[in-house]
């Protein structure tokens, strides 16, 4: 059984700030432990430190047994990439790179035959392809195969001749995560590290995943934000917060309360050393006042200045971390009646005609599994619509992909949508900074000041990141700055695809609250079991092909 064992970790960012320190903690052999926290706190970096992606230069990480990693970029590939490119990243190391060089000798074998299939070229590209299949053999190649056709006929009921140089980017972002998560899940590897692994999993997905952590002989570190599955799976919590990080020897069922009675303590630990630091000055004080007229109390009041400097040298006990405040301000504005009226609206290959009405002030959850249609149908939504109106588009949402569909789906008088995509998937941003996107505005947003700007990033606890790329900010944090976008964008419908994936839970609160207080219509996508329970109305995507209204949330769908 493998292990990790990570001693007196820190890391600093590449601006010098210090993003934690003195981080330490152990994954024993079988144990599920979670890693929980802030956005931004340093929950990825730790992962990509044990992982070997980061250099550790304090502290030390010693691991046992083989490594396989699920990195967070998973369920959102849009490259060329394969899926026999997927599968090779997630093998061994040994494996991965048999694999890359079979592919390399195979396409100059290939090469070489076109320009001459007897050339002395040919003969040696086939020498070398000879070379890498026999390597590609001893490094367990074949048996990769076979498990790469029973992960490839699980999740695409496909054999994996057919399906290996299928592009990942065609996949749902569910169907990438369970192909990834059920490659390693199967796989040899005895540590693994996965990066939110419940994103992008439909309701059935997540607890196949509850079930399949509980059941696995693995040693497991992850990061999720599901309250749900981290109460399935955890044996252990390691809290990343404050600079630092803490481990509660329980689940996460009880590390709610473990957390406070952790904060209570840590206050009552700052009261007694204030306490105790205020007598030893006092102390000092008077001996130092009496020395001036006694002599004889020299000594005395050169011991208290010792051991106040003692005592200071020591350090106060940490405080607690302060809680996040986060303060969505999620205005809306009055509109026609009828938001949202779809009459036999139906998405190619995906929906039966279906019928819709939504009414101002509605909280609409739409459920069902992946690839059902229900993003589709927000970015049909966000587009605005069969016949959208230009004046109430936003720019960056008639730039969305068209949605084919046959019927009529329109929106009401008024009503302007906001867009939030699960993948966060907005190009012309990644290479700015927070403050100069809110500086410089659009058609639909007016521009700020650095002053104002700050303000907003403050209110979304983004201001420590107002000069950072957009890029380089943690999902979490894309997370909370796109919804700042959609609050000064003046939407009146707001329209949400999994917001609560990267959130974490302070973070998903407040957008449960700001969703409360909002003047308009709020359509959201999710999977998120708690989440769902904000809402009043809810919209199934049958697997058949059926879109019906139902009264309660409905998981046990397929």
């Amino acid at each position: 059984m493998g292990y990790v064992d990570v001693a007196g970790v820190g890391h600093t960012l590449p601006d010098g700030r210090e993003l934690f320190a003195e981080v330490s903690f152990r994954v024993g052999e079988g144990a599920k432990v979670a890693l929980v926290g802030p956005n931004g706190a340093g929950k990825t970096t730790l992962l990509r430190m044990v992982a070997g992606d980061l250099p550790v230069r304090t502290g030390a990480i010693a691991r046992s047994g083989g490594l396989g990693v699920m990195r967070q970029f998973i369920g959102m590939i849009g490259d060329e990439s394969t899926l026999a490119d997927l599968a090779l990243s997630l093998a061994p190391p040994a494996l991965r790179d048999a694999g890359r060089r079979l592919v390399e000798t195979e396409a100059a074998m290939r090469a070489a035959e076109v320009r001459g299939k007897y050339s002395s070229a040919a003969g040696k590209a086939q020498l070398a392809y000879a070379d890498a299949l026999a390597a590609w053999g001893e490094a367990g190649g074949y048996d990769a195969e076979v498990l790469f056709d029973t992960v490839a006929t699980m999740v695409l009921d496909l054999p994996w001749d057919a399906a290996r140089d299928r592009p990942v980017r065609t996949l749902s972002g569910g169907q990438q995560k369970r192909f990834a998560l059920e490659l390693l899940l199967r796989g040899p590897e005895e540590v693994l590290l996965l990066d939110e692994p419940d994103n992008f999993l439909d309701v059935p997905g997540k607890r196949w995943l509850e079930g399949r952590l509980r059941e696995s002989g693995k040693s497991v570190l992850y990061v999720s934000h599901d309250r749900e599955l981290l109460a399935q799976t955890a044996d252990r919590v390691v809290a990343v917060e404050g600079g630092g990080a803490w481990v509660h020897p329980g689940g996460f069922a009880s590390w709610h309360s473990a957390r406070v009675a952790r904060h209570d303590r840590l206050d009552e630990l700052r009261r007694r050393w204030d306490e105790e630091h205020e007598k030893l000055r006092e102390l000092m004080l008077m001996y130092k006042q009496k020395a001036a007229y006694n002599s004889g109390m020299a000594s005395r009041y050169q011991a208290a200045q010792t051991r106040l400097r003692k005592f200071e040298e020591a350090g106060p006990p940490p405080v607690p971390p302060k809680d996040q405040d986060i303060r969505m301000r999620l205005s809306g504005g009055r509109t026609g009646k009828r938001a949202v009226i779809a009459e036999q609206l139906e998405l190619d290959g995906l929906t039966y005609p279906f019928d819709l009405e939504l009414w101002y002030g509605d909280r609409v959850a739409v459920l069902g599994a992946n690839g059902t249609g229900k993003s589709h149908f927000l970015r049909l939504l966000a587009r605005g619509g069969t016949d959208p109106d230009p004046a109430s588009v936003p720019a960056e949402a008639a730039k969305l992909t068209p949605v084919a569909h046959d019927g009529v789906i329109r929106l009401g008088a008024r009503v302007r949508p906001g867009h939030f995509s699960q993948t966060h998937d907005r190009p012309e941003l990644m290479a700015r900074t927070l403050v100069d996107i809110l500086w410089r505005g659009d058609e639909h947003r007016a521009g700020m000041d650095r002053h104002a700007a700050m303000a907003a990033l403050s209110r979304y606890e983004l201001a420590g990141q107002g000069d950072q790329r957009f890029g380089t900010l943690s999902g979490g944090q894309q997370a909370r700055f796109l919804v700042l976008l959609l609050e000064l964008s003046g939407a009146t419908l707001l329209l949400l695809d999994e917001p609560t994936d990267n959130l974490d839970l302070a973070s998903a609160e407040a957008l449960e609250a700001g969703l409360a207080a909002f003047d308009g219509t709020v359509i959201a996508v999710t999977h998120d079991r708690w989440f769902t329970r904000s809402f009043d109305r809810f919209v199934l995507f049958r697997g058949d092909g059926e879109v019906v209204e139902t009264p309660e949330p409905v998981w046990d769908v397929r």
